[in-house]
């Protein structure tokens, strides 16, 4: 009995074929972020607004301190941008955690 080596071998490829086709993967686009912002009050303490920019934003209490000026002086601050899921959640942290101590600081999000 006479063996052949057996070969294992794909289809054969041939640069001239203009059936290959060449796959491209579409370009994924980034998600688009926003703006998280906090508005001025005239009854919302300083501190508070203070204690939730450390809490809810990570900030240093020196950051969170120049936040809130700015929010007091200029009547609104970004306090962050994040994809859209991250700034509706910190949204609602922060106006449940603000009507939970009855205080009516207001926290809105828009687009960048």
């Amino acid at each position: 009995m006479i063996q052949h080596p057996i070969t294992m071998t794909g289809p054969k490829e041939d640069a001239g074929d203009p059936a290959v086709v060449v796959a491209t993967r579409p370009k994924t686009k980034r998600p688009p972020l926003y703006k998280v912002l906090l508005l001025n009050d005239d009854y919302t303490p300083m501190e508070f607004v203070v204690a939730v920019l450390e809490r809810f934003f990570g900030m240093s209490h020196a950051q969170a301190f120049e936040i809130m000026l700015t929010v007091h002086k200029k009547g609104l601050a970004v306090v962050g941008v994040f994809s859209h899921e991250i700034a509706e959640t910190k949204v609602a942290q922060v106006m449940d955690f603000a009507r939970r101590h009855q205080h009516p600081l207001q926290c809105t999000m828009e687009k960048e």
